[in-house]
């Protein structure tokens, strides 16, 4: 099945990514603008990448909604954990309680809801997972 222009999954990942794209705090730490739904296999370090999604009916009798939760992922080389975890604030604090303008649909809110750091498998990558949830409603 296909994704219909109108998702509100995808007009909120369209309007994420144009705000952190647009973050300059955010660039500072990313070195540009690196902020990508699949990075390209020789993506410099560090940077973003748009993650899972999960999209539940939050309709009630009387109006309709969604309810998302999405997780953002920052991917860093440095040498400890320092960079990741200031990725992960500077991503908070570009989208927690951000009135984001959606196509087609009204973001009814949109917050942090949890943040952490790990180390990858490869020993080298400090990965950060920022998990979000939004509540959307048709324009």
């Amino acid at each position: 099945m296909s994704v219909p222009l109108t998702s509100p999954a995808l007009a909120l990942r369209t309007a994420i990514r144009a705000r952190l794209s647009a973050d300059g705090p955010l660039l500072a730490l990313l070195g540009g603008p690196r902020v990508y739904d699949l990075p390209p296999p020789d993506a410099a370090f560090p940077f973003l990448t748009l993650g899972e999604a999960v999209v539940a009916d939050w309709s009630t009798a009387t109006e309709a909604g969604t309810e998302q939760s999405l997780t953002l992922h920052a991917w860093s080389r440095e040498s400890g954990r320092a960079e990741a975890f200031a990725l992960a604030a500077a991503v908070q604090s570009a989208l927690h309680d951000v009135p984001l303008a959606l196509a087609g649909h009204r973001l009814a809110n949109l917050r942090a809801t949890t943040a952490e750091v790990r180390r990858d498998e490869d020993g080298r990558t400090f990965h950060a997972l920022v998990r979000f949830r939004a509540v959307t409603e048709p324009a």
